[in-house]
């Protein structure tokens, strides 16, 4: 996979993961929080789980309370949630 394949299919990764949990409207806009979510773009593209991301995030349709707790980004997605 070239790095623009791989760029492409984690950052649908991370906006599946941020839909299944229901952060995606809780993701900050400030511009501190742009850092943090670069730094999670970043993360996600380093993260050697992205099959099992795939897979978790199948197996979860309708939806989940929590990200993947493999997750490189689960703890700054929690604390969106728990905003």
């Amino acid at each position: 996979m070239n790095w623009m394949e791989r760029l492409n299919e984690r950052a649908e990764l991370m906006g599946r993961m941020l839909d299944t949990i229901g952060a995606m409207s809780k993701v900050p806009t400030d511009f501190n929080s742009a850092n943090k979510v670069r730094s999670a773009a970043l993360r996600c593209i380093s993260c050697q789980e992205s099959e099992n991301c795939r897979k978790w995030l199948d197996d979860h349709p309708d939806g989940a309370e929590r990200p993947l707790a493999q997750c490189p980004n689960a703890e700054l997605f929690n604390s969106w949630l728990d905003g």
